[in-house]
């Protein structure tokens, strides 16, 4: 049996030129090529310290950008425009890049293990990976979805095997059930509806939304859920607020004990903590995802931070999505050169409100901003511009 291969931080210090004697190298390690973390190397490509190494551990050297998928799914997009090449960022940051996905962390002894068997010893850790949809768990209360489901996460998975249920329709009609009522449940439902309907698919395909018994746009202002409603109505979109409890090949089966022909179940629902953190000495949230404070910065361990969906900031709820993992980004950045520096933190305080934009499957789009809605094709068009905008700016 082969031992694992050990990557060693250097304690050591260095000379310069002058023969003076420079700071020791620490060892930066980013797990997840996230949103945050796309804005961390952009940083550091800008300013890095000299006694500093960085390691990005990611599945790949791209990040599909997860707000533009609905439009992908729309026939809006190409994949490959929705898509943000990291090779310039992480070449201009000086950064290592290890193709691979986390198994494990040891946060007592600074270590982390990949699923090749690779350690890696770090000096600071900074996590940006995302939730996950765990099949195993779902299964406990959804059987049937490991086997039947179409999950969109991981999402660049389920942009992958979108074409083949396009595909699907254009030989025969489509009976698509959407599980889950959220933003993305919802987005990815009008999305669908609209290509479903398109001219080159033969005519009588569905897609249903089953919301898990609540409203649609549960958890948005009154004004942005009849919105919602309306363009859904537009779609021919059939909602149905019960839970589905169970998947087989071709029904689904609901609370109240009603079966629902489906050929493709998309499951959309709310996503998990990563299984790896479990076991990793992190303090975790009641949910197990790691528990950070006003600095991005885990709340057991001063030389861990954390952004995104992996996050929970327990001194300031929020939603997950895409906004704030983006807004975390700079805060994140300017905390890891305080740390690394041995400087004071700075607090971040995460927007009270943010702007939400929806894309109804055709290139129209609903906006709210608190209770403040607007909805129109120009809205569309400003999402359109704002997320082109993202991608451009770290495929650079």
């Amino acid at each position: 049996m082969r031992a694992a291969k050990v990557w060693r931080t250097s304690a050591t210090s260095r000379l310069g030129r002058d023969g003076s004697v420079c700071a020791p190298m620490k060892h930066l390690v980013l797990l997840g090529a996230g949103h945050a973390h796309v804005h961390v190397l952009e940083g550091f490509a800008a300013h890095r310290p000299d006694n500093l190494r960085i390691t990005l551990i990611a599945p790949q050297r791209e990040q599909l950008y997860s707000g533009m998928v609905p439009g992908f799914v729309a026939e809006h997009y190409t994949l490959d425009e929705c898509v943000i090449q990291l090779e310039s960022v992480i070449a201009r940051s000086g950064a290592q890049f290890v193709a691979g996905s986390v198994a494990s962390i040891h946060a007592d002894a600074q270590t982390l293990m990949l699923h090749d068997g690779q350690i890696i010893a770090y000096d600071f850790l900074s996590l940006n990976t995302g939730a996950v949809m765990d099949r195993e768990k779902i299964e406990t209360f959804l059987p049937g979805a490991y086997v039947h489901a179409l999950f969109v996460r991981p999402i660049n998975v389920f942009a992958k095997l979108w074409p083949q249920v396009a595909a699907k329709a254009i030989k025969q009609p489509v009976q698509l059930a959407v599980i889950g009522g959220g933003a993305a449940g919802l987005e990815l439902a009008m999305a669908a509806a609209h290509v479903l309907s398109s001219s080159k698919n033969v005519p009588g395909s569905r897609v249903t939304l089953i919301t898990g018994g609540s409203i649609p746009a549960q958890g948005y202002p009154a004004g942005v859920q009849r919105r919602v409603v309306r363009a859904l109505e537009r779609l021919q979109i059939t909602v149905v607020q019960d839970t589905c409890v169970g998947i087989n090949a071709g029904e689904l089966m609901l609370a109240n004990s009603d079966k629902l022909a489906c050929d493709i179940p998309l499951l959309a629902i709310g996503a998990q903590a990563p299984g790896w953190l479990a076991g990793s000495g992190l303090a975790l949230d009641a949910h197990g995802f790691l528990a950070v404070n006003s600095f991005q910065q885990s709340t057991s361990h001063a030389n861990v931070f954390a952004a995104g969906d992996v996050a929970s900031r327990v001194d300031a709820p929020h939603s997950r999505s895409g906004v704030y993992a983006v807004r975390a980004g700079a805060p994140l950045l300017n905390n890891l050169l305080s740390a690394l520096a041995a400087q004071p933190l700075a607090a971040y305080t995460p927007p009270a409100r943010t702007l939400n934009l929806l894309s109804c499957g055709e290139r129209y789009a609903i906006a709210a901003w608190g209770r403040f809605s607007v909805e129109g094709a120009w809205v569309w068009h400003l999402k359109d511009r704002i997320d082109r905008k993202f991608v451009r700016r770290y495929s650079g």
